[in-house]
This record gives structure tokens, sequence and C-alpha cells, in this order.
């Protein structure tokens, strides 16, 4: 495999020390599917080492970069403490040539789908190119320039969330331009969590690039490991990927992410319901876009409870035009929920039953969302949770073997 692991110190530097906050899910949030959710005991001690994303831990690989021309595909999340990525690699000297952007662009203000323009850092006044819209994949022109890619991207651990896409992207273009790749990894939020439909090839999307659950239970150094050693890039080609490991993590943990990943995921609660709330954006119902509290509100002006409402309105930064735009939502408000489930579709079927919309109630989205049509169908013909879920259990225990193939640190089972 083309995929090298550092695993250990090769080079004495100081080690960066910034120290992100690691928690754990409360013990009133069971998993369902057979994930089991930490517990109080897997609570890191005073006495344990910090976490050190792969970032932090300098001397691993600035070595690797000094006299090359570096791209870095990079975004706010890409940090040592409070001070960027880009930052840091400048005052120690690498070269960097080219950044390139993921959704929600370089500073991670753009909403979601935005349009994002290449541009130049005003600040560094390096070239800045776009990785989302048509352009997904870097050109032979764009890496011209470049010796190797960098990536550093907080994730969420989600199948739709599309920062995995662009790595997926940055991969198929650094093997096809025999570039070598460096990955910083980075925690998963909810790396104790896999479930949802395994996708179905044909519905391969931006939002779902392979054969992977909704909540797919990999960093994105594992899910590096993964696309090579399935062979997922096109024409089965690999990508020369060096990775960095977290240092300190494990799976059974709740990783509190420092930065906001992306602008409508503000918190780690709505990190927490993001796996079942986005299914909603296939939907006539609101996820709190153009609220403060995006997906940890769903709504929509026909939902008959009327104890709880909210009206989407347009937020710089978050949402400029949200779904009900100015219209008064009723629905449920999960901002201090204690999750009893991981995983749950019981909000989009009360939503069904109550919309009376049948059909028209999904849009195309949805599929894309869920990987596949069945869970549609399954909803309209209707199905129960329990049902629904028997349905896609094989695919998911398949998936869930293949998966401790590649994975780099303690697994939740």
């Amino acid at each position: 495999m083309l995929v090298t692991i550092l695993r250990t110190a090769m080079f004495c530097a100081t080690l960066a020390s910034c120290k992100p906050a690691v928690t754990v899910p409360t013990t009133d949030s069971p998993s369902v599917s057979g994930t089991s959710a930490p517990n109080a005991s897997q609570q890191r001690s005073p006495q344990q080492a910090p976490l050190l994303t792969g970032a932090q831990q300098t001397e691993l690989y600035l070595p690797y970069l000094q006299g090359k021309r570096v791209g870095m595909v990079v975004n706010q999340t890409s940090t040592i403490g409070k001070t960027h990525l880009v930052d840091t690699l400048l005052s120690r000297g690498v070269k960097i040539t080219m950044i390139f952007a993921p959704e929600h662009g370089f500073r991670g203000d753009a909403d979601a789908g935005a349009h994002i323009n290449n541009t130049t850092d005003p600040k560094t006044g390096i070239p800045i190119l776009s990785l989302y819209g048509k352009n997904k994949k870097p050109s032979a022109e764009m890496l011209k320039d470049v010796d190797v890619l960098l990536f550093d991207i907080q994730d969420v651990g989600v199948r739709f969330y599309t920062y995995s896409s662009t790595m997926h992207y940055v991969m198929q273009a650094c093997a096809e331009q025999n570039k070598p790749m460096l990955l910083l990894d980075r925690p998963n939020p909810i790396g104790y969590l896999v479930d949802g439909p395994v996708l179905k090839p044909q519905f391969k999307s931006f939002v779902g690039m392979n054969t992977i659950p909704i909540a797919h239970g990999l960093t994105l150094g594992e899910y590096a490991l993964m696309i090579n050693g399935e062979k997922w890039l096109q024409n089965s080609v690999q990508a020369q990927v060096k990775t960095i490991p977290v240092k300190g993590y494990t799976h059974k943990m709740f990783y509190s992410l420092p930065i906001k990943p992306s602008p409508n995921l503000p918190n780690d609660q709505s990190i927490r319901l993001y796996p079942f709330l986005c299914l909603f954006e296939g939907t006539t119902v609101s996820q709190g876009r153009g609220t403060q509290t995006p997906f940890q509100v769903i709504g929509a002006p026909y939902y008959p409870d009327k104890s709880f409402s909210f009206t989407p309105v347009p937020i710089p930064g978050m949402s400029m035009d949200p779904p009900y735009k100015n219209q008064m939502c009723y629905g449920k408000d999960l901002t201090k929920m204690q999750l009893k489930e991981n995983f749950t579709l019981s909000y989009l079927l009360d939503f069904y039953q109550k919309s009376g919309q049948k059909e028209k109630f999904f849009n195309n989205f949805f599929k894309s969302l869920a990987g596949t049509d069945e869970l549609q169908k399954q909803i309209m013909a209707g199905m129960t949770e329990k049902e629904i879920r028997a349905s896609w259990k094989p695919e998911l225990e398949a998936y869930k073997k293949m998966r401790k193939q590649y994975l780099l640190y303690p697994d939740f089972e």
C-alpha cells in the first residue's frame, strides 16, 4: 500500500501546545445498530498527555516540506492553537505556492452551496483556488508549481459533509499527476458512530462519493487509507499519501471542535444532530438555516404542533436565502435535548406523517443525501424505523468489518 503512516517522532523539535477539549457523550446517549457510545470512564484525565492533531506535531512533517513548493488544501479549521497553519508554515520558512479552498471557502464564511471565487489571500498574497463548484479536482495546470500537496481540514464524520469528497478529488489529482500528498489528521468528533444506509453506487454524487454509511466512523486519515485500499479512485489508481496521525485520540471519544467547521454547524449539539437532521434538506422541512441554531431546530409552516416556532431570516456568513425565509415555522427545539439515540429516523417519520404531502414531501436531493432510493420508498410505504433499520443492517455490518482494516486508532468496540 502506498500510504505511509508516521507513528513515531523522526526529528527533535518543540511540539505545538494547543490542547483542544475532549469530552464524551453523556451516559444517557446510547447508540443504535450495535454502536456503543462512550461513557464517563473514557474521559481524559489531567494526567494523560494532551491530544495533539497532526498539524500540531510539526517536528514530524516540517523536514518533509523544507525545500519543496507546497500547495495547501485548508480552511478556517487548519490551525495550530489560534494561528492558521499557513502563517505557521510561512514563519518556519516553508514555501507555499498555492492555497486550495473547499466548500465554504478559505475562511469558512460562505453559505452551503455558494459559489466560491478564485482570489488572493490579502494577508500573504498567495493565490487561492476554489475546489467547489464546477472545478472540484486540481488540474495539472494548478499543480505545475506544486511539489507536495498538504491537506489539513477538520471533518465531522458524516458522508454528505463535502470536505471528505474534496479529499477524494485531491487524492485523484495527486495520483494522476504523481504528486505526493501530506495529510495532517484530525479527530472525528463522532468517531464512535457508524450508522445509516450504505450508499449505493448509482447514487454517487459530491455529497456521497463512496459506498460508506451516513456516519462512517473514520478520521480523514483513515478514510484516505480506505479510498486507496479499496481502489475507489478512478481507474483504480492509488495516491501516495503520507499521514501524520492524531496523538492521544481514540474512537471512544467525543471530540469538541475548537473552531466551527462550517457556518451552520456552530457547536457540539449541531454536530451530534447533523447525521440525521441533514436528511431534512431533502424535504419540505427547515433545518434551522436562517436562525442562530441551525441543525438544532426543525420545522415548517404546516406542522400541527404550534408549541415551538422560529422564523428563518437572512444571516450574513451563515445563510442569506434560507428555506421559508421570513415565514413562521413550527416544529421541534432540539438545542438542549439530551440524545437518547446517536442516529434516529423518528423526527423524519414524524414530519412526513404529519405533513400529508406524500411524495411531495421529498425533493430530488433526498436520494443523494440518503445514498439510496430505498429510504424514501420505505418511508412512503409506512415502514417503522425498526423495519427500515433491519433492511440496511447487512450492508452496514459488512462495512463495519471492512472498516476495521483501515483504523489508525483504538476503536469503540
